[in-house]
């Protein structure tokens, strides 16, 4: 793998930058590996090279239906954060963002990580009281926060309105500044060149159409190009796991929804943070390109298409103008959407499924893209040792049967 620095780029602009070679093997898949990850977004990207390089099991192979990054890593908002209510949530959260902060020169690839700050704001007593609530939460947990008064958030944040007279005022918000955005293709590109550069395979437009099993254990997959054999294989599919658990028999408590987002045409700096509101549902950044980056929730049906409904779209719109009238006039440029898979208390699963040597990685719901790089890392641990990392094991599957729920909706509630 050719390294990145000051040198190389200097010497391949000499001939217009026509010389940088491809990032990662375009890898045809092998009869049988050490280990399988089917899903090549960030999450199973990630799990890769931790293997490679925490683990040093290099027998790897990502599978992937369509293209890398084309789901969910390619589809998200980029907000980073680690403000999470409960214990197992903000310590998994907060491991990943300090992966973060590290993660460009880990992967000698500039992921454009952004810690512009990250607000969520509060409009009723409820609100108020569960900002507060949280607050005190990080900080028992060492997790930077803060409480803003309503003129501390225009100070921080002038462009909102915080008229008290609106429909929905700004009585306060939490603060996290070292939460922010990052480059989402950047990421799973960065994570893909690095672990082929340890000799993991990444096969492309590659279905898995079967998992074989045998005698309760995985023995390895079918897909749209062969049979391949594996002695583990982590599932790391997001919105399309439940389809993938069923191929090995099993059923999930996991539920897929489709989740939109929107880009306004590009405009000049104005706004140099992030802004969340779980009441009037709408969150909002602005990307180096200068355009405004807009979601809300998930749309109430269940559905496998990457598009939503349009009275979602006009409700954020909504919602947008209520906090940030000065956007009235602007045009939307673009919108997508997403499928994400939600349990039923907004927490992840990760670990041990039934079938011995198929693990399992999602849950994730709306706030997946925050987690990649602590995700892959104890997923990565899960797989290598057969146990949990301490930070995944109250995610296990088995949570449902036994009520040890990480409720995790309140701080979850809004899509970012």
């Amino acid at each position: 793998m050719q390294r990145f620095s000051f040198f190389q780029l200097a010497l391949n602009a000499l001939d217009r930058h026509r010389s940088w070679p491809a990032y990662w093997r375009d890898a045809a898949p092998r009869e049988s590996y050490d280990t399988v990850i089917v899903g090549a977004g960030g999450h199973g990207l990630a799990t890769a090279y931790y293997l490679a390089k925490n683990h040093g099991i290099t027998d790897v192979a990502v599978l992937e239906k369509g293209w890398l990054g084309g789901g969910n890593t390619g589809r998200n908002t980029t907000i980073i954060r680690s403000n999470y209510l409960w214990d197992e949530s903000a310590h998994l959260y907060e491991h990943s963002l300090k992966l973060w902060e590290g993660l460009s020169a880990d992967l000698n690839l500039n992921v454009m990580l952004s810690q512009r700050g990250v607000l969520n704001l509060a409009h009723n007593l409820h609100d108020v009281r569960e900002g507060v609530r949280r607050v005190q939460a990080n900080r028992l947990n060492g997790i930077d926060a803060e409480w803003l008064s309503p003129e501390q958030v225009r100070e921080f944040c002038p462009i909102i309105d915080i008229d008290a007279r609106r429909r929905h005022p700004v009585l306060g918000a939490t603060l996290q500044r070292r939460g922010g955005v990052a480059r989402h293709d950047a990421v799973a590109w960065g994570y893909a060149r690095a672990a082929d550069a340890r000799g993991v395979d990444i096969v492309q437009n590659c279905e898995v159409t079967g998992i074989d099993v045998a005698g309760g254990r995985v023995t390895g997959l079918q897909t749209t190009r062969g049979a391949i054999r594996a002695r583990r294989v982590g599932l790391v599919t997001a919105g399309h796991s439940s389809v993938l658990a069923a191929m090995a028999g099993f059923r999930l408590p996991v539920q897929s929804h489709p989740l939109q987002a929107l880009v306004s045409e590009p405009i000049k700096p104005v706004l140099d943070c992030v802004v969340m509101s779980n009441a009037v549902h709408v969150y909002v950044s602005q990307s180096d390109k200068g355009e405004l980056v807009m979601g809300a929730g998930i749309d109430a049906f269940n559905s496998y298409a990457q598009r939503g409904s349009f009275h979602v779209i006009e409700h954020q719109m909504g919602a947008l103008l209520e906090l940030f009238p000065i956007f009235s006039r602007l045009r939307m440029m673009r919108t997508w959407g997403g499928i994400v898979d939600v349990c039923p208390d907004a927490s992840p699963i990760i670990g041990r499924t039934p079938v011995d040597g198929l693990f399992l990685n999602c849950g994730w719901g709306t706030g997946g893209f925050k987690a990649t790089p602590g995700s892959g890392w104890v997923f990565a641990h899960t797989i290598a040792t057969g146990e949990p990392h301490p930070l995944n094991a109250p995610f296990r599957l088995d949570r449902f049967a036994t009520g040890a729920l990480i409720d995790e909706h309140g701080a979850a509630a809004v899509a970012h």
